[in-house]
Formats: structure tokens, C-alpha cells, sequence
């Protein structure tokens, strides 16, 4: 059985930092694109960042570049978003995704999906 568990979301002033990590199971992680959405109350879930299955190449929403980064532990099966400088508008919940082997931005071409975990903002 395949699975995506994320995990490191919590409550942070803005200025701060999160690191959120989703361990992988049931797939073989290493060729595998990994990447993270995000999705606010009201809106839809968008692109933040993506990882090539070998972890050489990255993709990055322009709202998030230079203060995310995301990398990957295949050794582990997990995958990291550091997130730093957060801003209010950060706040949404964080999800994981999957799929085989090439990096898109685009949600609907991800198979495996974790449950999410909430990172909420303060000002």
C-alpha cells in the first residue's frame, strides 16, 4: 500500500521557519518526482515546489522562491520543505505528491497524494 505522510506543520509567527517532511511507503521512492502544494481555505491547491527523483533539479513557485527549499533523502524515502521568512500568506495546508518520473507544475498530472498537515501564520 502506498503511502504519504506529512508531517511538521504547526502554528509560527511570520519571519519564522518550518520544515516539513513526507515520508514515502509502498513506492519506490527514488524515481519518483516529489513535490509539495499548498491549498488556502477557499482557493485551489497550488504548485509550491518540486524535486527531480534523482534531486538534481528543482522547481519553485515565484511566491515562495528564495525562501523555500526542498530536498530529498532517498536512502529515507522522505522529502523536506524548509521554509523560512514565512509570511501570513503562507498559511494553508501542505501537501505531499507523487509521480513518476517527470517534474510538472500541474496538480492534476500527480498520482499519490498525502493527507496534508496545516501551517498557519500569525502577523
Amino acid at each position: 500500500q502506498v503511502q504519504l505522510v506529512e508531517s511538521g506543520g504547526g502554528l509560527v509567527q511570520a519571519g519564522g521557519s518550518l520544515r516539513l517532511s513526507c515520508a514515502a511507503s509502498g513506492l519506490t521512492f527514488g524515481v519518483y518526482v516529489m513535490a509539495w502544494f499548498r491549498q488556502a481555505p477557499g482557493k485551489e491547491r497550488d504548485f509550491v515546489a518540486a524535486i527531480s527523483w534523482i534531486g538534481g533539479s528543482t522547481n519553485y513557485a515565484d511566491s515562495v522562491k528564495d525562501r523555500f527549499t526542498i530536498s530529498r533523502d532517498n536512502a529515507k524515502n522522505t522529502v523536506f520543505l524548509q521554509m523560512n521568512s514565512l509570511k501570513p500568506e503562507d498559511t494553508a495546508v501542505y501537501y505531499c505528491a507523487a509521480r513518476f518520473y517527470q517534474m510538472t507544475t500541474d496538480r492534476t498530472t500527480y498520482d499519490l497524494w498525502g493527507q496534508g498537515t496545516q501551517v498557519t501564520v500569525s502577523s
